[in-house]
């Protein structure tokens, strides 16, 4: 049986874990790219402002608190599925298992955003960074979920 209480509190501190370390990736990337912080911040609510979102380089509430939230909202749902899969194995007890967790889980959200979601749904933010800054997002994921993974692990 699930334990839905465990896997939606982990998936909730890994995943705002994830994605605050992501956003801070996302803003350092972005000045130095675009000279805006909060470009690929914006990028990211394309699915509901369309193109006008990948063009937006001041920070607006449509744009940058839509992408926030939706950034945010992503690496939850990713964090709690990672939860999910792992299941009755409970608490990470080690790094390398946390890190290896984590980045499974990022290289499969990177995966799926990019090959089987429609394009109006991807992370967006692939329209204003370079891989290599798009790498560094996703790394900056799977930290997060690794972190979050072995703060869990006192509390079950």
């Amino acid at each position: 049986m699930i334990d839905w209480k465990r896997t939606l509190r982990e998936g909730l501190v890994s995943g705002t874990l994830a994605g605050l370390l992501s956003a801070v990736v996302l803003a350092v990337t972005g000045k130095r790219e675009t000279g805006s912080a909060v470009a690929a911040v914006n990028a990211e609510s394309h699915w509901l402002w369309g193109d006008e979102s990948l063009q937006e380089d001041r920070p607006t509430l449509r744009h940058t608190l839509t992408g926030f939230v939706t950034h945010q909202l992503s690496t939850v749902f990713w964090a709690t599925l990672y939860a999910l899969v792992r299941g009755e194995r409970k608490a990470v007890h080690r790094v390398p298992e946390a890190l290896i967790g984590g980045i499974a889980t990022s290289v499969a959200a990177a995966a799926i955003d990019y090959t089987l979601v429609p394009k109006r749904v991807t992370p967006g933010f692939e329209h204003r960074l370079s891989k290599t800054s798009m790498v560094g997002v996703f790394a900056a994921i799977a930290a997060g979920i690794a972190i979050g993974a072995l703060l869990m692990q006192d509390r079950d």
